[in-house]
């Protein structure tokens, strides 16, 4: 049997699939009782299974029973893609957040499964134990890995 957190993502991405605009607008406390648990496990797909490193933007409105919009971001060329990573990968990046990063290139088919393990594992902590500021280094990794992968 799926996890909840399985069963909410899929259910949030087909009705995205289904929006030609690939923007949907939500409210969280509705989707909780559709899928009858808490608030905060929506919150919690949300943010890891929609995230920006996956190609979504999320805003969240308050008052009036509040909303959350859930846009996916289009990618037409690799240049909208190597923007989006940039920003993504920022001044440094934490293992969670590359993992994430990578499994969505994968998801776009920028990357095989094998070079996705490869990024994986390039930038693991324990391949950065000699370096004081590994999240730095990551982020410089991955940098650099992008501009090779998106040329």
């Amino acid at each position: 049997m799926a996890r909840i957190s399985d069963v909410i993502a899929e259910f949030i991405n087909n009705m995205l699939e289904e929006k030609s605009s690939k923007e949907i607008i939500i409210q969280r406390n509705d989707l909780a009782d559709k899928f009858n648990c808490a608030p905060s496990q929506i919150n919690y797909v949300l943010t890891t299974r929609f995230s920006h490193e996956r190609g979504y933007i999320i805003e969240s409105r308050r008052g009036g029973g509040g909303y959350i919009v859930i846009k996916k971001i289009s990618h037409d060329n690799n240049e909208k893609i190597a923007m989006m990573l940039n920003e993504s990968i920022g001044r440094s990046i934490t293992y969670q957040g590359a993992l994430s990063l990578v499994h969505y290139l994968l998801e776009l088919s920028l990357v095989t499964e094998r070079e996705c393990e490869l990024i994986k594992m390039s930038v693991n902590d324990r391949n950065l134990t000699s370096v004081e500021d590994k999240n730095k280094v990551r982020a410089d990794i991955l940098r650099g890995m992008m501009a090779v992968i998106l040329s």
